[in-house]
């Protein structure tokens, strides 16, 4: 039912998009220019136009009342999941990094020692 109003409302709202851009304005609009003869004189057309308005603007107000109601009185209450409101997780263990090696000093040589421990590059750690 209230699909089916919903697009009766939407249908409504297009005509009377479409109704009030066909009115001739002050500015000059997209106004229908009539011819005095025929079916539809430019004063026959302001009064149809204007009546048309009026009808299709009464109808979208009271469709959208009618629509809110009908929302408001099919409204359920939100129920809530308690069924995890008395359960707590286990506690996540945490695990301790392995502590890093600290890297041995090196020496530098002191300048005129011409030893040959001072001139063999000092072996470097890899990584763990």
């Amino acid at each position: 039912m209230f699909a089916f109003l919903l697009i009766v409302q939407t249908l409504i709202a297009g005509s009377l998009v479409g109704v009030i851009l066909m009115q001739r304005s002050e500015g000059g609009g997209l106004g229908v220019g009539g011819s005095s003869s025929g079916f539809m004189t430019a004063r026959g057309a302001a009064d149809f136009l204007t009546r048309s308005t009026a009808i299709l603007g009464g109808a979208f107000i009271i469709l959208s009342i009618v629509m809110a109601a009908i929302a408001g009185a099919s409204r359920t209450p939100s129920k809530i999941d308690t069924s995890l409101a008395g359960k707590t997780s286990a506690p996540v263990q945490q695990t301790q990094p392995t502590p890093v090696q600290p890297v041995p000093a090196q020496t530098v040589p002191a300048p005129g020692n011409t030893s040959e421990q001072n001139q063999q590059a000092p072996a470097v750690p890899l990584a763990q």
